[in-house]
């Protein structure tokens, strides 16, 4: 099952995505919930509910609808850092024995082909291609042997990091969490259609040229163990995000560092959770007050 945030006509619903078409979930199933925290938190009954729309249901094609984030207000953002082996040696930092956590904030969620923006404040703007998973079930001390049942489904997003901002310190939060710094989507795939997510392939591209290729089997702590961790630290709620490591190949670590500018297309794909694609544009700087 593919569960999808998006917006029609000037209204933003939930739906599944089936072919090249979404059927409307506030439509077809009324009775569930209207956004997708709303469904995840709804649990078991809910998600059966929704696989139980008949293949007839009514389709709206994709090509009418924004694909919005699957999870447009997520309770937590957790990103864990240096979790793939080519990564940690491109950064010179030594193999971490424990697992390296860090919060983005949720203003920095965008929808899968939104634009992703170059901040005023800073030029050295990177791009980090991660699998995501979000949680279905409120959970706490989980054994890494069930971590699986907690996990609503996967997804592709891109850590994008502002480098000046998180190395200059060494909590990483500030630099992980500019406005629309955590394009996600383009939506949620359940663990039944997904199989063994620590075998999926994992690319980027800017502007056409490969920068990033790898497999999520090469996860140094897996999906399934960064649950574990985390969860013995402070309870898991449904619909918090987890970004799970980048591989090798950032724009800090080219030599000389190449950082995105305005114009560019960076793309993200992950084998059967589909693609995200994100423009850069200038941030506009303007003075918000209320």
């Amino acid at each position: 099952m593919k569960l999808a945030t998006f917006t029609h006509q000037g209204q933003t619903r939930i739906g599944l995505v089936r072919d090249q078409g979404i059927v409307d979930l506030s439509v077809v199933a009324p009775d569930l919930p209207r956004d997708m925290l709303g469904l995840l938190a709804a649990g078991e009954p809910a998600m059966v509910r929704a696989r139980a729309v008949p293949s007839s249901a009514p389709v709206l094609p994709l090509a009418d609808v924004t694909l919005r984030a699957p999870v447009l207000n997520p309770g937590k953002i957790l990103a864990i850092g240096l979790n793939y082996r080519d990564h940690v040696e491109e950064s010179g930092m030594p193999l971490p024995e424990h697992q390296v956590w860090f919060n983005k904030q949720h203003n920095c969620v965008q929808d899968p082909y939104g634009p992703v923006y170059l901040p005023v404040v800073s030029t050295m703007l990177d791009y980090e291609a991660e699998m995501c998973f979000v949680i279905g079930k409120r959970c706490r001390h989980v054994p890494v042997e069930r971590a699986h049942e907690v996990i609503a489904g996967y997804f592709v997003g891109n850590d994008v990091s502002v480098r000046d901002w998180q190395l200059r310190t060494n909590t990483w939060q500030i630099g992980k969490s500019f406005d629309t710094h955590g394009p996600i989507g383009p939506y949620i795939v359940t663990p039944d259609e997904v199989g063994d997510p620590h075998a999926l392939a994992i690319k980027c591209w800017v502007n056409g040229e490969l920068r990033q290729s790898s497999n999520t089997k090469h996860l140094i702590f897996n999906c399934f163990d960064q649950v574990a961790h985390l969860s013995q630290a402070f309870t898991l709620d449904p619909g918090d995000i987890i970004f799970s490591g980048t591989p090798g190949g950032v724009g800090l670590a080219m030599k000389p560092p190449v950082f995105m500018k305005v114009g560019d297309a960076v793309k993200v794909e992950i084998d059967k959770l589909g693609h995200i694609e994100n423009r850069v544009v200038a941030e506009k700087g303007e003075t918000v007050i209320g």
